[in-house]
């Protein structure tokens, strides 16, 4: 995908993000402030002084709106669920280096909460997904017992786990053992 670090980079938060949900098959990701502090701290989140209760449930939300976007049945939905939570957001583009990143774009306000920063630096870079006629890229794990999203980068759009080392190699060797049973 021809995006720059920021692109990329916010595209990974996302799916990070929503993969700390229940409904992606896992365990509550974001079950108190320490979690979220975590997840900032991992993604890089800048700008984030504190953080509050208020901010969990707010980001808990932006969360599933978010995983409503990864799971849309078509490009349309995915564009209207899109367009509802960049609305409800306030983006102001500026161009920043930090943290030893080169130049890139940041779309929060400047005072912006955290599950604000969050709606706009990554419904932005879905957005730009979205433009580029890429939507498919927009993808939920295969395998029947996983539920968590990515964002497949493959050249020919033919990446269907969300990890290769845990999903993927799980279910080739149970097709292998299949295979060999018949």
């Amino acid at each position: 995908m021809p995006f720059g670090h920021d692109m990329v980079y916010s595209l990974a938060t996302v799916v990070d993000l929503v993969n700390t949900s229940p409904a992606t098959g896992g365990d509550e990701g974001l079950g108190d402030l320490d979690d979220l502090a975590e997840f900032v701290r991992v993604r890089q989140v800048s700008g984030i002084q504190t953080l509050t209760p208020k901010d969990l449930g707010q980001v808990r939300m932006l969360r599933d709106d978010f995983h409503r976007v990864f799971t849309a049945p078509d490009q349309a939905t995915a564009v209207r669920l899109l367009n509802a939570l960049l609305a409800d957001t306030r983006i102001t583009p500026s161009l920043t280096e930090h943290d030893g990143h080169p130049v890139h774009m940041h779309y929060f306000a400047p005072d912006a909460s955290l599950a604000e920063h969050l709606a706009a630096d990554c419904g932005v870079a879905l957005a730009h997904l979205l433009v580029e006629g890429e939507w498919e890229r927009l993808r939920t794990c295969s395998a029947p017992d996983c539920a968590r999203v990515f964002v497949d980068e493959s050249r020919n759009r033919s990446r269907v786990y969300c990890d290769s080392r845990t999903c993927g190699n799980r279910m080739h060797v149970a097709a292998y053992r299949a295979r060999r049973r018949a």
